[in-house]
């Protein structure tokens, strides 16, 4: 099964929380001090909060699946197409052990592909995104306009 993800940086989660916990009508799966999910089925999405930045606002998008097999299909279908991706192999990141691709769209917003199988007790490190890799112009793009 896959979820939609969405990541979103807050700087008051108590009151991010209060909010999304109306808009879903539940409380969040897991909360912590500096982190909040919510995985819901309808709709389907796994959607989290982190305090863990210094800009606010939606962070990244991503799809979540359920074993290394769905994982390495999408990842697989992005490289067909000609995306760059970024992998991290059993990483710890948002209270949770995962592997992981990330991806830049044509328009540069991150997408965080991952496929998670355990818990962790602590938040764990942000990935460093700078690596992932810009989309390359297409082809046929052209720098100088013609006359």
């Amino acid at each position: 099964m896959k979820k939609l993800h969405i990541h979103i940086k807050t700087k008051d989660l108590d009151r991010s929380v209060a909010f999304y916990s109306a808009m879903f009508g539940v409380k969040p799966s897991k909360l912590e001090t500096d982190y909040a999910k919510w995985l819901l089925d309808d709709p389907l999405a796994n959607i989290s909060l982190s305090t863990h930045a210094d800009a606010t606002g939606v962070d990244h998008v991503g799809i979540s699946v359920d074993s290394r097999e769905a994982l390495e299909e999408i990842a697989e279908r992005l490289r067909s197409e000609g995306s760059s991706l970024m992998e991290e192999e059993a990483t710890t990141c948002c209270y949770a052990q995962s592997n992981k691709y990330w991806a830049r769209d044509p328009q540069e917003a991150v997408w965080e592909l991952f496929q998670t199988f355990g818990d962790s007790d602590t938040y764990g490190a942000e990935p460093e995104r700078e690596l992932v890799q810009k989309p390359a112009p297409p082809a046929d793009a052209c720098c100088a306009p013609t006359a």
